[in-house]
């Protein structure tokens, strides 16, 4: 069989979602553009592919969605992925079970992508609820952007892929209708985030192992725990050492400290909660001012010394910010999710799903830097 070729990777879905309708319009072209340059820029490496696009792979409330659109899908993230898990696992990769879970890799990512239709098409039947809907531009840039793909690939990758214009067109428009319908739902999250529940300090540390002064993550220090005989006398080595040390920066800064002593100082930062930081070391310095510090704080991953350099750390402070209301934001979008599912009727036909298989290998092809450009200019022009 001759080498053909489909895309790179997986458009991001929000891609097609814009704004307002000039800054609308000028995405538009950009996007196309680089719809267009990913196109040829993967080999087929073996099998021929194709699955029977019309048979009815799941019902929502009774409707129909058809296989040929959860096959595209599956087979698009599979072409994209083929690369890194060959290189990794080798060409049987998709038949083997590689973390011993009892499921193979291909059965892994069809049940993701199955999930992930279902989504798409329970966001699809909840869009009027939220006023949602596809613009004349985003249909035309969706249409254009399914030609495209369809007439820069050969015939060899289409059918490995169970590609039709059709089926490429609703597959683009159910992403942006999910991208829509995610950023519709967010809004009404809850994202007040208090000043001290996004407060976050910062500090400096050293840190001292019990097995050699490289064994703490962030200690480049080559110095060992010598003249020891057991785990134990290491351990009280290094806690001397740590206490040493302590004892050193009540009259010199941390920083001097430990260029004299060739020990390496680190930052990090806590949030009131202390999520993230070590539970010993957290329950000494969240009560400290700054410029104050810590005594020899032994941990389960050896000891540290410590300092606040600030209480309210105003940068890292706004990112615990932007993190909290990131979360509730998902957490939100997930919980409404899962309502609707849970209310919706959902049925696979395990079947007709268990015909999708990944009988393709997939590599990527490098395209010229000139001919990529050629192609965004030529796009952006139209």
């Amino acid at each position: 069989m001759e080498k053909s070729t489909i895309m790179e990777q997986v458009i991001v879905p929000e891609t097609f979602y814009f704004a307002g309708l000039q800054e609308e319009l000028m995405r538009l072209k950009r996007i196309t553009a680089l719809f267009v340059s990913m196109i040829t820029a993967v080999s087929l490496l073996a099998g021929c592919g194709g699955v029977d696009k019309d048979k009815t792979v799941a019902t929502l409330n009774g409707e129909p969605v058809k296989l040929g659109v959860a096959n595209f899908a599956v087979r698009l993230q599979q072409a994209n992925a083929d690369d890194f898990y060959r290189q990794l696992f080798g060409d049987t990769v998709w038949t083997s079970d590689m973390y011993g879970s009892g499921t193979t890799m291909e059965e892994s990512f069809k049940e993701d992508a199955i999930n992930s239709i279902q989504e798409m098409y329970t966001l699809q039947l909840h869009m009027e609820d939220y006023g949602i809907s596809v613009s004349d531009e985003e249909k035309a840039a969706i249409t254009a952007a399914a030609e495209t793909f369809m007439s820069d690939n050969s015939q060899d990758a289409i059918d490995a892929l169970g590609a039709t214009q059709e089926i490429v067109e609703e597959y683009l428009t159910l992403t942006t209708i999910q991208s829509k319908m995610r950023e519709a739902i967010v809004a009404e999250a809850d994202t007040e985030v208090s000043d001290e529940e996004a407060k976050t300090s910062s500090y400096s540390y050293v840190a001292f192992s019990e097995s050699s002064m490289t064994g703490v993550v962030g200690v480049d220090s080559t110095e060992s725990v010598e003249g020891t005989e057991s785990t134990e006398d290491a351990a009280s080595a290094v806690k001397e050492k740590a206490e040493e040390f302590a004892e050193a920066i009540k009259t010199e800064s941390l920083e001097d400290a430990a260029e004299a002593y060739g020990y390496n100082v680190n930052t990090a930062t806590f949030t009131q909660d202390g999520e993230g930081t070590d539970e010993d070391l957290f329950a000494a310095i969240k009560d400290l001012k700054e410029g104050e510090t810590t005594g020899a704080v032994e941990t389960e991953n050896g000891y540290f010394v410590a300092r606040i350099d600030s209480e309210l750390d105003e940068e890292a402070t706004e990112k615990t910010r932007q993190t909290l209301i990131s979360e509730r934001q998902d957490d939100f979008y997930e919980e409404t999710l899962a309502g609707w599912k849970e209310a919706d009727k959902w049925k696979l036909d395990e079947g007709v799903w268990k015909a999708v298989s990944f009988d393709n290998l997939f590599t990527t092809v490098e395209e010229s830097t000139e001919t990529v450009n050629a192609t965004e200019n030529a796009t952006e022009l139209q």
